[in-house]
């Protein structure tokens, strides 16, 4: 059954056109796996609360999304492996 999710990702500080390279890897896992992208959103390029791995700074991305389990293990498995995320994390929207 096809549920709504959100993942806000946080990429490295850099062209805003790594983050959009970045976004097309992801928005390609959830396609390949049986999912359909509903929005997406750049916040643009934001001071973190905290450095990670060196970064002060980061590109806000919030990607709206329908899908299985399925797309959400592999989603976050490639999240994981992608070096430009410093950050990642995939909620459920509603019930």
């Amino acid at each position: 059954m096809d549920l709504n999710y959100e993942m806000m990702y946080i990429v490295k500080p850099a062209e805003q056109e790594i983050s959009k390279q970045v976004n097309s890897k992801l928005e390609k896992v959830i396609v390949d796996n049986g999912g359909r992208i509903k929005d997406v959103d750049y916040w643009g390029e934001r001071k973190l609360a905290y450095e990670i791995h060196g970064f002060s700074r980061g590109v806000y991305v919030l990607l709206s999304f329908k899908g299985t389990q399925t797309v959400i293990k592999e989603l976050d498995r490639v999240a994981k492996l992608t070096d430009e995320i410093l950050r990642h994390m995939i909620i459920r929207k509603g019930y």
